[in-house]
């Protein structure tokens, strides 16, 4: 059974305790991206709070999980299609042979 784990991860300077169930190192990767993100705002732009640079980040990263998602959903539905189409084929190759 796995145990709740607590680690601590460093974003835009500043240290966090995450506590949860995730393996150590996927959590510090993610908090490094983060962190990326937050600084890449913060180098680029003339926000000054870290709250505003947090929210923008956060913002950034959601669009890329909804560009992520559609290209996702785009793809299913290619391979739906296609799938659809050789099933198609089969059956009428099925039909004519047999």
């Amino acid at each position: 059974m796995d145990e709740m784990k607590a680690t601590t991860v460093h974003i835009m300077g500043r240290e966090y305790k995450i506590k949860g169930f995730a393996d150590k190192n996927y959590i510090i990767k993610v908090a490094e991206y983060v962190d990326e993100k937050m600084r890449e705002l913060s180098k680029n732009s003339s926000l000054a709070s870290h709250d505003k640079i947090a929210i923008l980040a956060a913002l950034n990263i959601a669009d890329e999980l909804f560009q992520e998602r559609q290209k996702m959903s785009e793809t299913f539905s290619s391979i739906e299609r296609k799938a659809d189409d050789l099933i198609e084929i089969l059956e009428k190759n099925s039909l004519a042979g047999g």
